[in-house]
């Protein structure tokens, strides 16, 4: 005959050894971790209260069926001793979570312990002397102790919020029924009572759990209890409305016990099978209802992905404080530099109502994030406290990604700054160079004239003045080109003076091209190699030609400036290379425009020489035309 009530307690108690033995294991676990912190012993506590409870109901119901003795009372009294205690680790979990730690809490706490001891001296008092265990007054004491515990909770954690107390409520109520059904002698009479009264060992362990859920572990637990929770329940389901109908109907239709074989064994597939989904929604479960978490995965992810885009410090530390401060539910989340003379944190440090996140930089400052007061007394779960250290990571490896570019741009700027200082310093040489030569050829040319002319060498001396004042007004490593032909005219008047007739002087420069700017003396050479190396070496002279065009090449604006002579002219190995002037032009050039702007000689021998300068001029294209 189907037995309901016999099948759940069996059923209840294999499942409860298999999670208070998974508790211990993770408990033994944990602890030889040496980078983890020691677990509280309220959770060792649970895990051996509760294997002791259900390993010894497991064995007096199997010594019933198999013993031929009695099972001693002393056995039964261990057992039921064991699950006395639970209650008192559920008040010891509350009071330790207290926020303020609460005296009145304290001394309940001393009383539910109390209360357990006189209950297990109880029940080995009976069975030691009357050899009957259970102890009914032992049982009943622990119902009303229970509900006055329950009682005292409630009014000593007045100000704690309902979500905080729902569990405990519920798991000392459910104990305080079980106990008192115990006392009654009821058992056997129906499968949900059984399942009430003998199971109470796993609200109670989930209970302390829920109350202290922040260890690593705790979440992990969870889910697995779920898991199996709803595989058992999975499995008493198929047996009872799918595997005894049918059997029953087989007994008595047609016995053949291969059909009947596997048919228990497509019902254990079954379970095998359907086990993965359980698994996910008792994940589920966890997650989205009772713990109320985000997908922390996706939660990093878009995280890091957010910091990429910023490029400040300070503004990274407030959006990762914002994403925290959301997602796990913190009323506020402030980040601050770590003090210099502070120890090194922990990657995740945490009380109940504070948490404090590292953020670990290679170099100071260190900083570190602070999320306070959790909605509804949350605790954090080893997800969590794995997912805040590697945010705290990832945020600390931005910064400093942002530290290196920072010193990079600073030395890239000192290096700039040197480089532009060196430029000027070598522009200022160059030019150096140039004014001392020209200023010579000049002295040369009114020196001829004084033994010649002395009229005309007063003139010419005037007009040097003139030349001279002009260019040491001219500082600046650019001019416009007005001013450039302006200097170039006085140097002509002068040479002019010189060779009188021989010398012809053609200037084309239309008026709109007068105020670009150009580099300071980049013609003055090429005038003075025409007159000198050109005209000076014929005897009928000749004439120099200066000119300058604009002209869109691609879209892009070049000034083209020439100067051409009609005399002796050089073969083209001298007209590749050149002397001081001509390589002082293409050094300037280089230094101002790069590849963008080049000197250009053509010449042989009678034949004259032309010089050509290529600029690049495109924005000052715009300005004229503004």
């Amino acid at each position: 005959m189907f037995n309901a009530a016999a099948l759940v307690n069996l059923l209840g108690f294999t499942v409860g050894i298999a999670l208070y033995a998974l508790l211990f294991l993770m408990v033994v676990r944990h602890r030889q971790a040496k980078d983890k912190p020691a677990p509280d012993f309220l959770l060792l506590l649970t895990a051996l209260l509760g294997l002791l409870w259900n390993a010894g109901e497991l064995l007096a119901l199997f010594w019933k069926d198999f013993g031929s003795a009695r099972v001693s009372p002393v056995f039964v009294a261990l057992s039921y001793s064991a699950l006395g205690f639970l209650p008192s680790v559920v008040v010891h979990s509350a009071w330790k979570n207290e926020e303020n730690e609460n005296k009145n809490v304290r001394w309940l706490t001393f009383a539910a312990y109390s209360l357990s001891a006189f209950a297990a001296l109880l029940h080995f008092q009976s069975a030691i002397f009357e050899a009957n265990a259970p102890s009914e007054m032992a049982l009943r004491a622990l119902t009303f102790g229970s509900l006055a515990l329950l009682g005292g909770l409630l009014i000593f954690t007045i100000r704690q919020k309902i979500q905080n107390k729902a569990i405990w409520i519920s798991a000392l109520s459910v104990f305080a029924v079980s106990a008192l059904h115990l006392s009654g002698q009821q058992e056997g009479k129906s499968w949900l009572v059984e399942l009430v009264a003998h199971q109470s060992s796993l609200p109670l362990a989930l209970a302390i759990l829920f109350q202290d859920y922040r260890f690593a572990f705790a979440d992990l637990f969870l889910k697995r209890a779920l898991s199996l929770l709803l595989l058992a329940a999975l499995a008493f389901g198929l047996y009872v409305f799918v595997a005894v109908p049918l059997l029953a109907w087989h007994e008595t239709h047609d016995r053949n016990d291969v059909q009947a074989a596997v048919l228990v064994i497509a019902l254990w597939m079954t379970t095998a099978l359907v086990y993965p989904i359980l698994h996910k929604f008792a994940v589920w479960l966890v997650d989205k209802i009772i713990l109320r978490r985000v997908n922390y995965a996706r939660l990093q992810a878009e995280i890091l992905n957010t910091i990429e885009k910023r490029d400040d410090s300070e503004a990274i530390l407030s959006e990762v404080c914002d994403e925290l401060k959301l997602a796990l539910t913190a009323r506020e989340a402030v980040w601050a530099e770590v003090p210099p003379n502070e120890t090194a944190l922990a990657p995740v440090s945490f009380t109940p109502r504070r948490a404090e996140i590292s953020v670990p930089t290679v170099e100071k400052p260190f900083y570190r994030i602070s999320l306070n007061d959790f909605t509804g007394g949350r605790r954090l779960l080893s997800d969590e406290i794995e997912m805040l250290a590697a945010i705290g990571v990832a945020t600390a490896r931005r910064i400093d990604a942002l530290r290196v570019t920072e010193e990079r741009y600073e030395r890239k700027g000192r290096e700039d700054k040197l480089a532009k200082h060196a430029a000027e310093a070598k522009l200022s040489a160059l030019r150096a160079q140039i004014n001392p030569h020209f200023l010579f050829n000049a002295l040369t040319t009114i020196g001829y004239l004084i033994q010649t002319a002395p009229d005309k060498a007063f003139q010419t001396l005037m007009k040097l003045t003139q030349l001279l004042r002009g260019v040491l007004r001219s500082t600046e490593e650019f001019s416009s080109l007005g001013e450039e032909i302006k200097l170039i005219e006085n140097y002509l008047d002068i040479e002019k003076t010189r060779f009188e007739e021989r010398l012809k002087v053609k200037i084309v420069i239309p008026a709109g091209l007068k105020k670009m700017r150009v580099p300071s003396l980049i013609l003055q050479p090429l005038v003075e190699n025409a007159v000198k190396h050109g005209i000076s070496e014929t005897k009928q002279g000749g004439e120099v030609r200066i000119s300058a065009e604009l002209k869109i090449e691609d879209g892009d604006g070049f000034l083209y400036l020439k100067v051409a002579d009609t005399g002796a002219g050089f073969d083209e190995k001298k007209a590749s290379t050149g002397g001081i002037g001509l390589e002082n032009i293409r050094q300037r050039l280089r230094s101002h425009y790069g590849k963008g702007a080049h000197l250009k000689i053509e010449s042989g021998l009678k034949k004259g020489t032309d010089a050509e300068i290529k600029l690049p001029v495109k924005a000052q294209i715009v300005e004229l035309k503004n």
